[in-house]
């Protein structure tokens, strides 16, 4: 995306900068990276030099971001493991990283958070949550949620 015709790039110096501020404060992964600096205006030669400098240092590690988005995910957004591996995916995240990342998250707590996920909704359905069109809506909400049909089923039995 090329710049407006009355702003400058950023100069190398003052991009490795912010991006070091940038990670500091929050995990980047180098996908993130690589597009703001596209956005900066910076040369791609330049823009790889200054992610490989902020990897060596460990500003951005790829690994760690994926590990600590599954961890934000799938607490605080109350997202499935099918959601959080095609968000990761559109980051440009490996596949290993992806898996390894999600193998962290505690089964147990998984299942508390879909069950609380369909009790809610099943709570705003009401009385209709025991028929099957209310069974049908409780099941794409958790869908919607990037949760695994197996555990979806497996909770709505509940509501039989």
């Amino acid at each position: 995306m090329p710049l407006p015709a009355d702003k400058k790039p950023l100069t190398p110096e003052k991009a490795m900068l912010r991006l070091e501020t940038r990670c500091a404060r929050s995990e980047m992964c180098s996908r993130e990276a690589m597009e703001k600096m596209a956005r900066w205006g910076l040369p791609a030669a330049e823009a790889s030099a200054i992610l490989d400098s902020l990897k060596a240092r460990k500003f951005i590690d790829d690994a760690r971001f994926a590990r600590a988005f599954v961890r934000d995910k799938y607490r605080f957004q109350r997202w499935g493991r099918r959601k959080i591996t095609y968000a990761l995916a559109l980051k440009r995240i490996s596949r290993p990283m992806i898996d390894e990342a999600l193998a962290e998250i505690d089964e147990r707590e998984y299942r508390e958070i879909l069950a609380g996920l369909i009790a809610a909704r099943a709570r705003a359905i009401g009385a209709d949550a025991c028929t099957y069109e209310g069974r049908t809506r409780l099941f794409r909400a958790a869908a919607s949620r990037g949760y695994e049909t197996e555990f979806i089923s497996a909770e709505l039995k509940k509501y039989v």
